[in-house]
């Protein structure tokens, strides 16, 4: 299972990768081969600016529909627009090419709370 060292990860297995002020986030490796083929992927939030925790959008598989959470507060800033006429590039690259949204920082503090690759890699296993 790939689990980049330089992203921070949540127990919802999400990924988060900071730059400055802008965090990209995404859901890991081991979501997506957990869920299946990604067929549809919602997000609505553009614009809105939610706590850690709060849900930001779904993603459905062939056979399941899950949230997704916000790891950090902010506001949501960019929605990959790749995911919603190819949501399989998850599947294929949840890393790169397959990122959900870009947040625009709230409180910073609340990285230091989010798991290391080898916590994560502890979580699952």
């Amino acid at each position: 299972m790939n689990v980049p060292a330089d992203l921070k990860y949540t127990k919802d297995h999400e990924w988060i990768k900071v730059e400055g002020d802008v965090a990209t986030i995404g859901i890991t490796d081991f979501a997506q081969s957990e869920l299946g083929d990604i067929v549809y992927v919602e997000i609505e939030t553009e614009g809105e600016t939610l706590d850690a925790e709060e849900v930001f959008g779904s993603i459905e598989a062939v056979k399941t529909v899950s949230d997704l959470f916000m790891p950090i507060a902010g506001e949501v800033t960019q929605i990959n627009e790749e995911i919603e006429s190819n949501p399989e590039v998850i599947n294929s690259d949840a890393y790169n090419a397959g990122w959900l949204i870009k947040v625009k920082i709230s409180d910073a503090s609340q990285i230091e709370g989010l798991m290391s690759a080898e916590a994560y890699q502890e979580l699952i296993g």
